[in-house]
């Protein structure tokens, strides 16, 4: 009679089985580990929130609209620097607009600790509700997790009489101080932005647009 060759003995058998549980263990621990990272990076992404902070150093048309609170208060060398430029159709516009952004994420409140690295924020500038420009963040901004807020300066240059040449040249300087002027604020501002977080698992983004406004976070 010829005999089978024995491929694995008694223990030989009882090694391979315990080699194999040890795979199955580190496999599942490793599996548990990058669901808790997928959760964290959620979770980040989720809480980190966003508001329209200062406007700053509004020029219009070359004039330093920043330092005024009336447009009756324009010298007759701006007054002409504005007429001339309104009567060119176009009056070239450009300021910083502060974003502000906050992670909740300090270690309280159930909450773990950790920062966010905020690699893209993809916006749109809409003034009185009406769609402008588009522009994005020039590098990541990491924004720590300790409840306070991270200032983004957004760089804005564009044609006010393109998009509000219906307005006249009063209604152009109206706005441009409402917005960038002595007493201005952000409140005739929207972003319509789309921010993007890094991940240990590449880029994620907001599940959808988000409005940017100055009065809370979203």
């Amino acid at each position: 009679m010829v005999s089978l060759p024995v491929i694995f003995s008694i223990p030989h058998a009882t090694m391979l089985l315990r080699f194999l549980t040890l795979v199955i263990v580190v496999a599942f621990v490793g599996s548990c580990s990058s669901i808790q990272n997928i959760t964290q990076s959620l979770t980040n992404l989720k809480n980190t929130q966003f508001k329209l902070g200062a406007v700053r150093g509004f020029r219009l048309a070359g004039v330093d609209i920043s330092r005024l609170s009336d447009p009756k208060k324009l010298s007759v060398t701006d007054g002409l620097a504005l007429t001339r430029a309104f009567a060119e159709k176009r009056f070239p516009a450009t300021f910083t607009l502060d974003v502000e952004a906050r992670n909740p994420n300090t270690g309280q409140g159930g909450t773990r600790q950790s920062s966010v690295t905020l690699s893209k924020l993809d916006w749109r500038l809409l003034i009185d509700d009406v769609q402008t420009i588009a522009g994005n963040i020039q590098s990541p901004v990491e924004v720590p997790g300790n409840g306070q807020a991270t200032v983004i300066p957004l760089g804005v240059t564009l044609d006010l009489y393109q998009f509000f040449a219906e307005k006249g040249m009063d209604g152009i300087v109206n706005l441009a101080m409402a917005i960038g002027g002595v007493n201005g604020s952000a409140a005739r501002l929207k972003l319509d932005a789309m921010p993007t977080v890094s991940t240990p698992f590449g880029p994620m983004q907001y599940p959808g647009r988000i409005a940017i406004v100055d009065k809370e976070y979203r």
